[in-house]
Order: structure tokens, then C-alpha cells, then sequence
């Protein structure tokens, strides 16, 4: 399975942003697709995911209410919607793929596929 994640850039504060993975190699509705932020300096950390079942969808509480996720099975493409950048949001964003239980859907190491990273810079 490989990810291949896009759609970063350098925009100013309150501007949107979408991100696209594109899986390949197995159909995505076989897997919870979750975003995953790194900025310089900090640890990892959970943005949101989409789970597999049922499609219902998580947030971290910073983002809550700004971002979306969403998948298009037909395309094979998890989609991450940000709305009313900050700079705070600035990072390098991931998107993986996985099937984790109901309890690890914010673990980072739950999820076995990873993309390459894409790099979102907000500026204030």
C-alpha cells in the first residue's frame, strides 16, 4: 500500500487549504484514513481521521469545527479540508492509512501506511 499525499502551500492567516492522499495498491475503503501534523520542534501529533466503518469522523479539539475529513472511495483519495488557517496549524501534515481499534484512532502507531508528508506554512 503506498499514500501519496499533496496539496500543501503557504497562505495566509483565515485562507483554507485541502489536502489529498492518494492510496494505492488496495482499495481505501479497507482502511481508516487519519491526518497526523509535525511541526520543527514538536512530537506528532493527531489532526483528525475518517474511520473505516461507518465512515464517522474524529478531530483533535484545535482543529474542531476548521477541518474536515472526508474520502472519495471511487478515486481512491482521503481528502482533509482546512478552513480558517492559523499559524499555529503550520507543519509538515501526513496522511496514513490503517485499521485501528476504536481506542487507538489517535495513535500514530496504530496506523501501518504512511504518506510522504506535505508541508503547510501559514502566515500570520
Amino acid at each position: 500500500v503506498q499514500l501519496q499525499a499533496s496539496g500543501g502551500g503557504l497562505v495566509q492567516a483565515g485562507d483554507s487549504l485541502r489536502l489529498s492522499c492518494v492510496v494505492s495498491g488496495r482499495t481505501l475503503s479497507d482502511y481508516a484514513t487519519a491526518w497526523f501534523r509535525q511541526a520543527p520542534g514538536k512530537e506528532r501529533e493527531f489532526v483528525a481521521v475518517g474511520r473505516r466503518i461507518g465512515g464517522r469522523t474524529y478531530y483533535a479539539d484545535s482543529v474542531k469545527g476548521r477541518f474536515t475529513v472526508s474520502r472519495d472511495v471511487a478515486k481512491n483519495t482521503a481528502y482533509l479540508q482546512m478552513n480558517s488557517l492559523k499559524p499555529e496549524d503550520t507543519a509538515v501534515y501526513y496522511c496514513a492509512a490503517g485499521q485501528p481499534i476504536l481506542s487507538s484512532l489517535r495513535d500514530y502507531e496504530a496506523y501501518g501506511y504512511w504518506g510522504q508528508g506535505t508541508l503547510v506554512t501559514v502566515s500570520s
